[in-house]
């Protein structure tokens, strides 16, 4: 390695380089330059790696470590660190091990004492975020719901209650089933932000309840092509005394026969309020209830 080399990366040290969602104009001057001098790139897709190495003129040896065989090939790459080697991680776009591979190889770095330098650049799930218009000083990323509605819907029932901003990345193919379960789960009117193809010519970012945006996107299927991040509103609990009385009393009645979901729909209509704000309310308190009935166990056994 020659002196000009030294300046840009260091002996023994893992690079984790994040590469652009679409638009190739994101790529980072730092990152290229790691790219250029690095002695290795181990990288999710060589032939889809290739193709960005080739557009910004690199030569580079490539490696290949993917989800399939990077607890595997993390113990070479481990071996080539420790002999001295530097070496750059990318994934096929955005930042390495969100929801890509790596985490396995950094984590033998971190135990083994490897160097590990991160470089800040493109992730869709923080790029959709930051324009979403739903709180970000907290929120939550979930990756990909369950391909499977059942746990799907498991896993919004699990998020339900979660206060805070929720990101989700989706595929085209189960979008619609996706918005579906998030209707029956949480109901029509939970705020949701679809960002599709962000940075891309054909870049959307669009936002509406629940059930709004599942008509929206029914309505054109070129609404659904892409790579795209689902944005959520956090849970809001809806203060009991905007209901009326009425209402609740309603609903306890007819919850004694009916499914909530029915019941809570039939009290919305008879007394004009929302059936989302009378379910959740209902939620709310059987939750308690079982909170307490725990506690009451607890005690009884001591």
């Amino acid at each position: 390695m020659n002196q000009t080399n030294r300046a840009v990366v260091t002996t023994s040290t893992l690079y984790v380089v994040p590469t652009p969602i679409g638009n190739l104009g994101d790529m980072t001057q730092r990152a290229l330059e790691v790219l250029k001098h690095v002695d290795l790139i181990a990288a999710e897709d060589t032939r889809h790696t290739g193709l960005l190495l080739q557009h910004f003129a690199i030569n580079a040896r490539m490696f290949a470590l993917h989800d399939h065989n990077e607890q595997q090939k993390a113990d070479q790459l481990l071996t080539k660190l420790e002999q001295g080697a530097s070496i750059a991680l990318v994934s096929d776009a955005g930042t390495p091990l969100i929801n890509d591979p790596g985490y396995h190889l950094v984590r033998r770095c971190r135990e083994a004492g490897i160097n590990v330098v991160p470089l800040p650049g493109p992730c869709a799930a923080i790029t959709a975020l930051s324009a979403a218009g739903l709180p970000s000083d907290r929120f939550c990323y979930e990756g990909f719901l369950p391909a499977k509605s059942k746990g799907r819907q498991d896993t919004l029932r699990e998020l339900a209650q979660e206060p805070r901003t929720l990101i989700f990345y989706e595929s085209t193919h189960r979008l619609l089933d996706s918005l579906e379960d998030i209707v029956t789960v949480w109901g029509t009117d939970r705020y949701v932000v679809l960002a599709r193809e962000l940075t891309k010519t054909w870049e959307s970012i669009q936002g509406m309840p629940a059930g709004e945006l599942l008509a929206w996107v029914r309505e054109d299927e070129t609404r659904r092509r892409g790579e795209m991040v689902l944005i959520v509103e956090g849970y809001r609990k809806p203060a009991e005394d905007s209901l009326p009385p009425e209402a609740l009393r309603t609903l306890a009645v007819l919850q004694k026969e009916l499914p909530l979901k029915k019941a809570a729909a039939l009290a919305a209509e008879i007394h004009g309020v929302k059936k989302n704000a009378l379910y959740r309310y209902s939620l709310d308190k059987n939750q308690s209830l079982d909170q307490n009935t725990a506690l009451d166990q607890i005690e009884e056994d001591a």
